[in-house]
């Protein structure tokens, strides 16, 4: 595969990860990037659903809280990487702190550096994140944030990335082809409020 990041967003259960796999097996080395934790029955079902799914040949790095510092060591061994997804690894930097939720300041910064990472590799990247800002306002202040942080999280890995999809109900519409592109880079002023 030639070198490229792509972000594959949508809702739950849109398909978003069985489409990012099937990306993935264009690769010769991948490398899956799990960030999920084993926290309840249900998510034990769901990662053994995911780990039956991958090709044997794939390497699987379980990483729920520093992907960049876990992949930095294993870097040149692999032509793809596959991080499934970004949607848990900011659940779980928010939730890292045992008794209370932090106020996601420092997820940007770690984004980031992951993206910096990304970059500074000769691979393909191939990132999962649910779009959990066109539903209902959360009822929570912590509900918000993650909102928020996700979204601002998203916004940055698909100003960098090469293509971008929007997975609904299986289907897979690139973004960029499309001519959408980051509002910074868009010339036009922000609406005003």
């Amino acid at each position: 595969m030639k070198k490229e990041l792509i972000l594959i967003l949508g809702g739950a259960r849109s398909g978003k990860s069985s489409y990012a796999e099937r990306l993935a097996r264009r690769g010769r080395q991948v490398l899956f990037v799990a960030t999920a934790e084993a926290r309840d029955e249900d998510m034990k079902r769901r990662i053994a659903a995911h780990r039956e799914r991958r090709p044997a040949g794939w390497d699987t790095l379980e990483e729920p809280l520093d992907p960049a510092a876990a992949l930095r060591p294993v870097l040149d061994r692999y032509d793809t990487f596959l991080l499934d997804c970004l949607t848990l690894w900011v659940s779980n930097l928010l939730l890292d702190k045992p008794g209370h939720a932090e106020d996601g300041s420092r997820i940007p910064d770690a984004a980031r550096e992951l993206m910096d990472l990304i970059q500074a590799t000769h691979a393909t990247w191939i990132l999962v994140s649910n779009e959990v800002g066109q539903g209902i306002v959360p009822s929570s202040t912590l509900g918000r944030t993650y909102r928020d942080v996700l979204g601002r999280v998203n916004q940055l890995a698909a100003s960098r990335a090469d293509r971008v999809y929007l997975m609904t109900a299986g289907l897979a519409m690139e973004l960029k082809s499309l001519g959408a592109r980051p509002f910074a880079e868009s010339g036009l002023d922000p609406p005003s409020p």
